[in-house]
């Protein structure tokens, strides 16, 4: 007899995807370099951050108010000074 069940051609494949993702993190700091310094980097963010958003007048307070209740902007630490 002959199974013609939609399964029958399917076959059980795994992939260690924790293997895998341990290899590409491996390869991104390696590619990133010994000079890599991601404090500075964090830092450097944050300055940009408060940059774009320093000496905004009030419209502009009030859409970046309304922009971070909606969730569009991600809550920061010290947030309700960063459009000031």
């Amino acid at each position: 007899m002959r199974d013609d069940s939609p399964n029958e051609h399917l076959h059980l494949m795994e992939i260690d995807l924790t293997r895998e993702e341990a290899r590409r993190r491996a390869e991104v700091i390696a590619a990133l370099g010994e000079d890599w310094d991601p404090i500075a980097v964090l830092e450097g963010e944050e300055e940009a951050y408060r940059r774009l958003y320093s000496g905004l007048d009030e419209e502009q307070r009030a859409i970046y108010r309304q922009l971070r209740e909606a969730g569009v902007l991600p809550p920061r630490e010290g947030d309700e000074n960063a459009a000031d």
